[in-house]
């Protein structure tokens, strides 16, 4: 690799240049790491340390637990305080690398008299792990231009603020490759492995993302298999070569994919979903093929064919066994084996269709095209140009980054989340191309320079050209003698091959690439400025766009900067204002939030697992007052929590939501039908609203302000001051954004109330003393 590669006698400009080079990268390195972990600190010098969207604030609660009781308390922890009645196992379905990993943080830090709380620590973890993503990329991406061109670029992403995923993401790319192409296999197979693993325990999407790594290693060898002939000793060769320096790597996909079952989360899934099928298929062929061979050497060919003749009887039994107990796994699941997620990505309109709790979640819809524009920029256009780049010099390591693009961009173009896998691609693929447009335009100038200033010197050359005529008469003779006699170096000279270049095709070639000086210039300035550009917008997207936390809202307007903090105004009214004990019904977007700043008991919550008890809470929202009032209280309800942004032009609040509540819902309960909310096919909450949607639960919970206009509908609200017979409203926000509402209790009943009493009995009691009768 580049450690063979002959390194230029010293005192040249090409040492000068490389050492320039070395010099320039352990400089600019660390400034990188620096800017990719002060970028994201926009959230905390515009708002405050706050913790950015819903879901990491249960990472945020589990991690405070972590801290306070210990690791044993915290695998066999029962929260009774999300999913009510049934509540969850916490150890056996949290995914608990990054609360490991900040625990463990959070550990040291306090270990080294550090005392910095939980909060702190899960707020500045993400750009911590910027920093690292991008020394990552530059590692993977290896030479000092494209390298550093890399680097740079991923430091300044947008979407660089928004996870920390990408550093175990991008580290994993770098060793995978190391490991596979032979850069010390075994060390960087073991710390690929330890990555995978951390990556599976992190992230559930891990599973699916890495298992295609494992099968693209795999890959060129199976090709080999069925383009070769076995019996071609090339083919034994090539599969010695390949196998040599990834030994090690055979024995980790065993203990990889044992490791990764011991996490509670993953269990058995590791082995018995379909999408791992593919993997464990490509290395039980190799590994056949490797023992027939192994046999082959140590046996004579009569043997040797009994031994193939009971080995193939033998697996093909064993074979039948294995296919037909696959079968009836994959038969015995509605999906194929298959889970939802993996369907998800291979067919983009699948949760749509049958499970529309994924395909309710924003992040979980296709990306538009300017959403690749405001997330990448003008990497989107970067990208091809990297592609054709790395096919001019096709080698392993170009494949690899072109295969790795090719990849990221389909998953992306399934999910907007998935946006994150394509922002380390596309700043490699980008960085390679800058880097190359560089060298070009650089050589051009310098070259056209150096043309110029050999043009002033041809007056002096023409003077030489005449002694050079008269020299050649002489030298003609001496040129024929030489032909007769062909000397030592001549025989040398014959014996060499004459694709060998020579001087003028190095010229010519050199020639080839250069551009005119005026053409140089320009292109230069213009990819300058393209870098500019990139910045800008990059440092705006950071501190403008994604540095908006979910839970604080800001408006500008011509009286300046207004902040709405309504949703932690009613959190922290739920927590002083009610009883610990009471449990607290919304949307399950707000589940996190609610249990982790108001410390209350809720229905249910961000992890969605269990379908039927989102669909109750769908219903009971798209039902009249009183039905709804009934699967509250059957679900020991006390209050119930909703999200209105029509004051204040908030699009993100329940009345959107509101159709997903009735597909969730009539998914599981037929008699929510989606046709009874829609007026031809629209959804509306005019005056042209229907009458279920004007009736429903929600529809009077959000529309009672009385101010008569929608701001996000742009609508007049169609039904206005309802009066409300079983609920009571108990808080509203200081923007009318969140509204908490009480379930008034039963009612007592009256026996024979409304009826005629006939009292006069053979006793003779009067109706004045019947009516005192408690037992009436």
């Amino acid at each position: 690799m580049a450690a063979l590669e002959r390194s230029p006698p010293p005192g040249t400009s090409s040492a000068m240049r490389n050492a320039f080079g070395t010099v320039l990268s352990a400089l600019l390195d660390p400034r990188l790491i620096v800017v990719a972990s002060f970028l994201p600190h926009s959230l905390c010098a515009k708002y405050e340390s706050v913790i950015h969207e819903f879901d990491p604030y249960f990472n945020y609660r589990v991690t405070q637990f972590l801290s306070k009781n210990g690791i044993y308390e915290f695998w066999n922890w029962f929260d009774d305080r999300t999913w009510y009645p049934p509540g969850r196992v916490i150890g056996g379905t949290v995914y608990p690398g990054l609360t490991l990993t900040v625990g463990t943080i959070w550990w040291v830090l306090n270990s080294l008299n550090i005392p910095l709380s939980v909060e702190t620590v899960c707020v500045f973890t993400a750009p911590v792990f910027s920093a690292f993503a991008s020394w990552a990329t530059y590692l993977l991406t290896k030479g000092s231009g494209a390298g550093l061109t890399a680097a740079a670029l991923l430091a300044m992403v947008s979407l660089n603020t928004r996870t920390s995923c990408l550093f175990l993401l991008i580290s994993s790319c770098f060793v995978f490759y190391c490991h596979v192409f032979g850069i010390g296999a075994s060390f960087s197979g073991i710390c690929y492995k330890s990555l995978i693993i951390i990556d599976i325990t992190a992230f559930k999407s891990s599973i699916i993302l890495n298992r295609p790594l494992v099968t693209s290693e795999e890959a060129p060898i199976m090709f080999h298999m069925v383009t070769t002939n076995i019996d071609n000793p090339q083919f034994v060769l090539y599969y010695i070569e390949s196998l040599a320096p990834t030994v090690c790597m055979r024995l980790q996909v065993v203990l990889g994919t044992l490791l990764a079952a011991l996490v509670p989360v993953v269990g058995f899934n590791a082995v018995l979903t379909s999408e791992h099928f593919a993997s464990f298929l490509v290395f039980i062929i190799i590994h056949v093929v490797a023992l027939v061979y192994y046999i082959k050497g140590i046996l004579s060919p009569k043997m040797f064919k009994v031994a193939a003749t009971l080995v193939v009887s033998i697996g093909l039994v064993v074979c039948l066994i294995v296919v037909a107990v696959l079968m009836a796994l994959v038969a015995s699941s509605p999906t194929g084996g298959w889970s939802g997620r993996s369907l998800s990505l291979l067919d983009p309109t699948y949760a749509s269709k049958y499970i529309p709790i994924i395909a309710s979640v924003s992040e979980h819809q296709p990306p538009t095209w300017p959403s690749y524009f405001m997330d990448i920029n003008v990497l989107a256009f970067l990208v091809p140009a990297g592609i054709v780049a790395c096919f001019s010099l096709l080698s392993d390591a170009s494949s690899f980054v072109v295969l790795y693009i090719v990849m990221s961009v389909y998953f992306s173009g399934v999910m907007v989340r998935l946006m994150l896998v394509l922002a380390p691609a596309a700043c490699i693929m980008s960085g390679i191309a800058r880097s190359q447009a560089f060298d070009v335009f650089t050589a051009s100038i310098k070259y056209q320079l150096g043309e110029m200033s050999n043009s002033k010197d041809d007056p002096e050359d023409k003077t030489s050209t005449n002694n050079e005529t008269k020299d050649d008469a002489s030298s003609a003779k001496g040129e024929k003698v030489a032909k007769e006699r062909p000397s030592k170096k001549g025989k040398k000279k014959e014996r060499e091959p004459a694709d060998k270049p020579t001087v003028k095709s190095k010229i010519v070639k050199k020639r080839a690439l250069v551009l005119p000086l005026e053409t140089s210039i320009v292109a230069l300035r213009l990819l300058i400025m393209l870098g500019a550009f990139y910045v800008i917008h990059c440092v705006w997207a950071a501190a403008e766009a994604y540095s908006a936390p979910s839970i604080v809202l800001t408006s500008q307007s011509h009286d300046g900067l207004h902040v709405f903090d309504d949703f932690r105004e009613s959190y922290a009214w739920l927590s002083h204002n009610t009883d610990v004990d009471d449990k607290v019904a919304s949307w399950w977007d707000y589940g996190y939030q609610t249990t982790a700043m108001a410390n209350r008991t809720v229905i249910v919550d961000n992890n969605t697992w269990n379908n039927t008890h989102i669909a109750t809470v769908g219903t009971a929202m798209s039902s009249p007052e009183k039905a709804a009032w009934e699967i509250f209280n059957s679900l020991d309800v006390k209050y119930v929590l909703v999200v209105f942004g029509g004051v204040i032009g908030y699009s993100s609040d329940d009345i959107n939501k509101f159709l997903w509540m009735v597909r969730i819902g009539g998914g599981v309960f037929p008699h929510i039908k989606e046709a009874d909310y829609l007026r031809d096919g629209q959804y509306r909450i005019d005056s042209e609203a229907t009458p279920t949607i004007l009736n429903c639960l929600m529809y009077r919970f959000v529309e009672t302000d009385g101010k008569g206009y929608d701001r996000v509908r742009r609508t007049e609200i169609g039904k206005k001051n309802f009066k409300l017979t079983h609920f009571e409203e108990v808080f509203t926000s200081h923007h009318w954004m969140v509204r908490i509402y009480k379930l008034k209790p039963q009612k007592n009943r009256i026996r024979g109330k409304g009826k005629k009493l006939k009292l006069k009995t053979s006793t003779g009691l009067s109706s004045k003393t019947a009516k005192k009768n408690p037992w009436m």
